[in-house]
């Protein structure tokens, strides 16, 4: 309904109904009824309102067509939400890795037999620690790729 989207892109666009009463020449109070939907805007408002919400006439008028500016604010949204995840799972691999190359390289200088018996444990040619080190280095690698990852 024409209510709801008035509503809707007013605060999309952050406007209280005071600004967009004073953006488009109307009272707070008509503003107000056309949200409530007691009352319809004119010719003239449609278009102001369709200019400053930057939005056609028919996307304003028609209930079948979805409100672009609404569908437009939601995927930056997501966006950002997803940069910042992967910005956190980024640090957290890279401090898992770290802590625990620390923890390897400990190990091996505190008990030279528990390095040994994970050597001894591999099945594959490379070494365990050798192994667990690149393991531990693959993921500070690819949190320090979603860290610095660009958008």
């Amino acid at each position: 309904m024409l209510s709801e989207k008035i509503y809707t892109l007013r605060r999309k666009h952050g406007f209280s109904q005071e600004q967009l009463a004073e953006k488009i020449g109307v009272s707070r109070q008509t503003i107000s009824k056309w949200e409530g939907g007691l009352a319809t805007p004119e010719l003239e408002k449609l278009k102001a309102l369709s200019a400053c919400f930057q939005v056609t006439i028919d996307e304003l008028t028609n209930d079948d067509l979805p409100c672009p500016a609404a569908d437009r604010a939601e995927p930056d949204t997501r966006s950002a939400n997803r940069r910042a995840a992967d910005v956190k799972l980024g640090i957290c691999l890279c401090l898992i890795g770290a802590v625990c190359l620390i923890l390897l390289g400990i190990l091996t200088i505190v008990r030279p037999s528990a390095a040994a018996r994970v050597d001894e444990s591999s099945v594959i040619v490379l070494s365990g620690t050798g192994i667990l080190t690149a393991l531990f280095a693959v993921w500070m690698v690819i949190g320090m790729i979603l860290i610095l990852r660009r958008k």
